[in-house]
């Protein structure tokens, strides 16, 4: 497998683990295997940037699915472009995302910026910066 089919792998199980229908359930979870355990997620979409761990990623959206607030979400990556040197790579993706929040459908298209190192236990994610289009 090529480094760049190993890291859309790894956005894939990103996305699915962000993801859920009606009814179901997000595995957020699994985020904290796919990261380092220093890996920071960027969301630069509001006016300042929210950096923050994977368990601070999780705590407020998990609180949103538990209150019913967020009742579905989708999330796919939709083309990169790869850069790779031995063992770190940088992965610049457009992405659509969907849902309903509130009652009310969302959607929206943006980029993410994600930086990679190889480990021993295979790639992981070392970071991950996003905002969507305007």
């Amino acid at each position: 497998m090529t480094i760049d089919e190993e890291l859309s792998a790894l956005m894939d199980q990103f996305f699915r683990a962000v993801s859920f229908g009606p009814g179901e359930r997000p595995r957020y979870e699994r985020l904290h295997d796919l990261f380092t355990p220093a890996g920071r997620l960027i969301n630069a979409i509001g006016d300042a940037p929210d950096d923050t761990t994977v368990a601070g990623f999780v705590r407020p959206r998990r609180a949103l699915v538990d209150a019913g607030v967020l009742a579905s979400f989708e999330e796919a990556e939709t083309g990169a472009v790869t850069e790779s040197f031995g063992k770190v790579a940088h992965r610049f993706s457009t992405y659509e995302k969907r849902g309903v929040r509130d009652g009310a459908a969302f959607a929206a298209r943006g980029r993410i910026a994600t930086q990679f190192v190889r480990t021993p236990g295979g790639w992981r994610i070392t970071s991950m910066a996003w905002d969507d289009e305007a």
